[in-house]
């Protein structure tokens, strides 16, 4: 299994992320790796896999699909009709704003998500710093705002069919979906919305990687660069 740099990794790639820190917030301030990718390209399991040998007590893992906007004021017909996977679908502007208070060490009223209804829960989740940040989600390259605040970025590059399937077994199991809607939602948005947004993001990606989260290689060498830069 192989793993794409971008040249200005090599050879001075700690130097250019202490200048990219330096640049934008203060450098004891916790770390922040963004992991991007299609839906189904295995960023779950690469932080999951990530956080675990670092330590899951210094790593904080934030999900971009938290972020979804509330669809409350519409019915629950107009709420299905809506396209999940467009840059509108997140409130970025609200992601924004909590990861600066995070990497400010402060606690944030974190929303919760009802993947069912297509709403905000009434109720919220305290969440507090820790050392090491992962944000995930499919578009988080995509917004040059949430860019600037991550130390490193990370791209998930997965076969397109191999993201389907996941996402098959995920929307069933998890958000109580039907295949013929899941089938439906990835050939009129998910796979559109790949192609013009979440794909073209990966050139702002400072690692790609393929084969989904299960590269153990890949794992190692997060591991080691993200010990390597907070000091473990």
């Amino acid at each position: 299994m192989s793993i794409s740099f971008r040249p200005a990794w090599e050879p001075n790639e700690v130097e250019s992320i202490a200048v990219r820190r330096a640049r934008r917030i203060s450098p004891d301030a916790p770390f922040l790796i963004g992991v991007c990718g299609g839906s189904g390209s295995g960023k779950t399991l690469l932080v999951s896999s990530v956080a675990e040998a670092l330590g899951e007590d210094r790593v904080l893992v934030v999900h971009q699909d938290s972020y979804y906007r509330d669809l409350s004021h519409l019915t629950f017909e107009e709420r299905a009709q809506m396209n999940f996977d467009h840059p509108s679908a997140f409130d970025n502007e609200l992601l924004y704003e909590q990861l600066q208070s995070l990497l400010a060490g402060k606690v944030i009223r974190q929303p919760i998500y009802d993947y069912t209804q297509h709403t905000r829960k009434p109720e919220f989740k305290e969440v507090g710093p820790r050392p090491i940040i992962f944000l995930d989600g499919i578009l988080i390259l995509d917004d040059p705002k949430l860019r600037e605040l991550m130390d490193i970025r990370v791209f998930m590059e997965s076969e397109g069919d191999v993201r389907l399937i996941r996402r098959i077994r995920r929307d069933m199991k998890e958000r109580a979906r039907s295949l013929e809607n899941i089938l439906e939602q990835y050939e009129n948005q998910v796979r559109p919305m790949h192609e013009q947004f979440v794909d073209p993001s990966r050139r702002w990606a400072d690692i790609i990687i393929p084969h989904g989260g299960k590269n153990e290689i890949a794992v190692d060498m997060v591991v080691t660069k993200v010990k390597a830069m907070v000091g473990m």
